[in-house]
C-alpha cells in the first residue's frame, strides 16, 4: 500500500468573506512530486501555507505523516517543519548573513551540531547545487539563478522528508530554469524526498512532476499523472499545455506516449 505523506480532506479556506480554496480533498505520496496548477489567484499558494502551518483551515483537516496538524501548537509545529524545506519565489535569502550562514540557519536553530560539523554540512549542500566555496559571498552579490540554489541549499540542509516549492523558476530565463528543475529530481532521488511543486511553469510541471493537480474556482478541477493530464479536455487544463516550449524529446515523451 502507498504510504501517504500529506492528505488534504475536505479542507475550505476562506479569508473574511471570500472563499479561497472549497472541499478539498486530495493525497501526497510518500517519495512523489505532485504539481500544483491553476491560474493566479485560486489558492495554490494558499496549499501550500497550510501545509506549513501559516494558515489553519476553516473547515476540513490537513493531515503530515498520519497527524492532524489542525491543533498543532506552536512547538509541535517547529518540531514538525524540521522536516520540511522550502523554496520560495523569491529565494527570501537574510540579506544580512552570509551565503554559508543562510545555508547553516536552520542547522543552528534546530541542532546541537558543531560549528565544523555545520561547515561540513554546507560546504556539501552548496557543492550539491553547484556553487562551492561560495560561503562567504553576501545574497547581494549573487544572481536571481544563484539566489535560488543557495534557496535550496538552505531548503535541504536539515535532510528533510518534504520540500515545498513555491515557483522556483519564476523570472529565471530557460537555460537556468532547466538547471532548477535538474536540481528538484536529483534532490528528489538522492534524499527520497516527498515534494510539492506550485509552478504556473509547465516545462518544470513536465520535467520533474509525476502527478498535477489543477485549481480551478476554487475546487480540483483536475488530477492525475502527466499522461492523464496531457488526455484531458478541461479547457483551462489544455490552455496550460500550449504554454509549454523547447521541450526535450524526453520531456515531451512524458506526455505524448
Amino acid at each position: 500500500m502507498t504510504d501517504t505523506m500529506i492528505e488534504f480532506k475536505n479542507v475550505t479556506m476562506s479569508f473574511g468573506d471570500k472563499t479561497i480554496l472549497e472541499d478539498l480533498s486530495f493525497s501526497v505520496y510518500k517519495g512523489e512530486t505532485l504539481a500544483v496548477i491553476g491560474p493566479s489567484g485560486t489558492g495554490k499558494s494558499t496549499v501550500l501555507r497550510l501545509i506549513i502551518g501559516l494558515l489553519t483551515p476553516v473547515q476540513g483537516k490537513v493531515l503530515i505523516k498520519g497527524q492532524d496538524v489542525s491543533t498543532f501548537k506552536e512547538d509541535e509545529w517547529n518540531q514538525l517543519r524540521q522536516d520540511m524545506g522550502m523554496v520560495f519565489q523569491y529565494s527570501a535569502l537574510f540579506d544580512f548573513l552570509t551565503v554559508g550562514e543562510n545555508v547553516a540557519f536552520g542547522l543552528r536553530q534546530h541542532t546541537e551540531k558543531t560549528n565544523d560539523e555545520i561547515k561540513a554540512i554546507v560546504a556539501a549542500r552548496l557543492a550539491e547545487v553547484g556553487l562551492p566555496h561560495l560561503e562567504n559571498s553576501w545574497p547581494a552579490e549573487l544572481s536571481g539563478g544563484m539566489k535560488k540554489r543557495v534557496g535550496l541549499a538552505r531548503a535541504t540542509a536539515l535532510q528533510p522528508e518534504i520540500m515545498l516549492y513555491d515557483e522556483p523558476t519564476a523570472g529565471l530565463d530557460p537555460i537556468m530554469s532547466e538547471n532548477i528543475n535538474d536540481l528538484i529530481k536529483e534532490t528528489k532521488k538522492r534524499m527520497r524526498v516527498t515534494s510539492i511543486l506550485v509552478t504556473h511553469d509547465m516545462n518544470s510541471v513536465l520535467a520533474v512532476a509525476d502527478r498535477v493537480l489543477l485549481l480551478y474556482d476554487k475546487k480540483i478541477a483536475a488530477i492525475g499523472t502527466l499522461e492523464e493530464i496531457k488526455n484531458n479536455t478541461h479547457p483551462i487544463l489544455q490552455k496550460f499545455l500550449k504554454t509549454q516550449t523547447n521541450l526535450s524529446n524526453e520531456e515531451r515523451g512524458k506526455v505524448e506516449k
